[in-house]
């Protein structure tokens, strides 16, 4: 895993209740049981996905943002492609992961976060 991966992936952690685990061989993370964003790395490079609503037209319009597959693109989920080698916006998958719990978690864990800036 990338430095920036592992950067990724320690944020996700810390959110309140995520757990990480790999199903289907992929790794997410989850908090209590749904999934808040998938953080992958493989021989065809590095894929970040996330569920967004405020930002989604956004990130659409970003040449390296596809919808997310398996129907879940209809449900505002967000999958970002990386080339091997290629630097992650780490600031920008940051946010998206933010926003993503802020979503998917119960709004008794999303209370207990700082209020986005």
């Amino acid at each position: 895993m990338t430095d920036e991966l592992e950067a990724l992936r320690a944020r996700a952690l810390a959110y309140p209740e995520a757990v990480e685990e790999f199903p289907w061989g992929e790794r997410v993370i989850k908090v209590r049981g749904k999934i808040f964003v998938f953080l992958n790395r493989g021989d065809s490079g590095t894929a970040v996905t996330a569920k967004l609503r405020a930002s989604h037209g956004e990130a659409m319009m970003m040449p390296f943002v596809k919808p997310t597959g398996y129907n879940l693109g209809r449900a505002g989920w967000v999958t970002a492609r990386f080339e091997p080698g290629e630097p992650l916006p780490v600031g920008l998958l940051l946010a998206w992961m933010d926003e993503s719990y802020r979503l998917v978690a119960p709004k008794t864990l999303v209370k207990q976060l700082a209020t986005p800036e």
